[in-house]
């Protein structure tokens, strides 16, 4: 049966509740953007908490830690116990995170807030998405998970803005509480529109495997945002990435042979869904990697302001709010596999770009790059994003959405990690020969990251501008090594989609363990809905 003249089976409300959901999504997006142009102004200890680049990190990674640990778990329980309830959750938990942070009085409490707001997102991610999966058919799934991921353009768009704006007019703490209003008006919102939804046969809770995998997640999180702060050659270090990887191998043993799994690791015979998941994974290495350091290169190299940084930063935002919903209509026209690597070279080119970058580069090429890499993102996201969420059924699309989250933002801490590290690396190698003549303790804040340089050159007065003169060469210098590497990353993706994603007139294989009836659709409508995708 054709899905064009299949009937119609979405949820009336369905466009409607797309923006409840878009709205839920924009807060979790929103918050991680605002902190990056407020960074600068919380390691102020006169206008903000005074803290250093390492709990700075932390404010950061204690959000990722436990968003990425909490993920996949999150997911599967959605699917159970109910998706709106657990969206609900998400966003009363994401706004008691916010008041906490926003009235925090030292970067401790910051960071314990933020890993609070990490529960928050972990509950209202996937289960923004899976919702998409049951309220849309197959035929304007494409189109919706388009404008779900546009959402993210948005919040780039307007996070750095609103962000800088409320940093130069308000005290720093306006940027966590502005989530509050945001997310009454959304909790009212979802009460009325977004209707229940959960696995109508869940089986058995696999305990074992929930288990295994916050352990396994969080164990190998740790050790790479550990890694990226402070080395990875260190043993506690190597001993936590190890137990990460140990405990999720054990975690993939378990599922593939209880009878009642959170995951069905037969999912990943499925060529579709394995490439999809991968690219996924690829791309967030290499941009979140990538675009983590732009945030230092324009407030301190460039010299921008908050609200400058965050206009500079509108272009990537427009690039995804333009193409994101147009992806379903390229996906029609040439599939999945030649969208997909399309916009995965236009990403390695934009960080080929990004790697010649000086320290008076014109501004308008930093924005041109900035619309490129957010045009490459909007043809990857969302028909990768579909495929994954075509490949299971209706009840089953937390785990589809937990799997492609959690491997985002695994992804996202090892490119910041790895790249980070690279960058600290060969920056310390290239200012070293400016800090020889500084006091000791001095040398060490200097030599520690870009910002470090800055403090100390604050305080030298006017001999501290060769300091910040040879620390931006250095940190330049260190950024294209950044840039070349996403460019790498970028490219390894091209070679999994063009290698293991089926074209457009390919059919894709039954997933093994589900055949049959889906919601009261027969095979054939599922071969049409992977067909759609492909």
């Amino acid at each position: 049966m054709n899905v064009e003249s299949a009937p119609q089976t979405g949820h009336p409300r369905r466009w409607a509740i797309l923006a409840v959901l878009v709205v839920s999504l924009l807060v979790v997006v929103l918050d991680n953007t605002v902190l990056n142009v407020a960074m600068r102004t919380l390691a102020d200890p006169v206008h903000g908490l005074g803290a250093t680049q390492s709990q700075l990190e932390w404010a950061i990674n204690s959000y990722t830690l436990v968003f990425a640990g909490l993920l996949f778990s999150f997911g599967v329980l959605g699917d159970r116990w109910g998706r709106k309830r657990f969206l609900m959750f998400g966003l009363l938990a994401f706004a008691a995170s916010s008041l906490l942070s926003a009235y925090a009085h030292s970067p401790a409490q910051l960071i314990g807030a933020r890993a609070l707001m990490g529960v928050g997102g972990a509950a209202i991610m996937p289960v923004t998405l899976s919702i998409i999966a049951n309220v849309f058919e197959p035929r304007e799934r494409p189109k919706a998970i388009g404008l779900w991921a546009g959402a993210v353009g948005l919040a780039v768009a307007i996070g750095p803005l609103l962000g800088g704006f409320l940093l130069e007019h308000y005290w720093w703490g306006s940027v966590f509480l502005i989530n509050v209003p945001i997310i009454a008006l959304g909790l009212v919102a979802v009460a009325i529109l977004v209707p229940e939804s959960r696995d109508p046969k869940p089986g058995r809770i696999d305990i074992a495997g929930v288990l295994l995998s916050v352990l396994g997640l969080v164990a190998l999180v740790y050790g790479i945002v550990d890694g990226g702060e402070h080395g990875f050659g260190r043993a506690s270090v190597l001993a936590s990435i190890t137990l990460g990887v140990v405990v999720l191998a054990a975690f993939i043993w378990w599922e593939a042979r209880t009878t009642h799994p959170s995951l069905d690791v037969r999912l990943f015979r499925n060529a579709r869904f394995s490439a999809s998941v991968t690219a996924v994974g690829l791309i967030f290495f290499a941009s979140m990697g990538g675009l983590f350091f732009i945030s230092f290169y324009l407030q301190l190299v460039r010299g921008y302001s908050p609200i400058q940084t965050g206009a500079l930063l509108v272009p990537f935002a427009v690039g995804q709010l333009v193409f994101s919903p147009l992806s379903s209509t390229v996906v029609k026209r040439f599939g999945v596999r030649t969208t997909a690597a399309t916009g995965l070279l236009l990403a390695a080119a934009t960080f080929g770009l990004l790697s010649t970058l000086q320290v008076d580069t014109p501004v308008w090429i930093v924005a041109v790059s900035f619309f490129l890499l957010g045009t490459s993102m909007a043809n990857v996201m969302p028909p990768a994003t579909n495929t994954i969420m075509a490949s299971l059924p209706r009840e089953k699309a937390g785990v589809g959405s937990a799997v492609s989250n959690t491997v985002r933002q695994v992804a996202s801490a090892l490119g910041i990690a790895v790249l980070g590290s690279i960058v600290a690396g060969i920056y310390r190698d290239q200012v070293e020969g400016a800090t020889t003549a500084l006091p000791p303790a001095a040398r060490d804040i200097a030599s520690e990251s870009i910002s470090g340089a800055y403090g100390v050159a604050e305080r030298l007065g006017q001999a501290g501008k060769a300091l910040t003169g040879a620390a931006d060469e250095a940190f330049v210098h260190a950024m294209h090594w950044a840039s070349l590497g996403s460019a790498l990353v970028a490219l390894v993706a091209v070679v999994v989609v063009l290698r293991w994603m089926p074209g457009r007139a390919q059919a894709a294989p039954a997933v093994p363990g589900q055949a049959g009836p889906v919601d009261g659709r027969d095979g054939s409508h599922r071969d049409a809905e992977l067909a759609q995708v492909g």
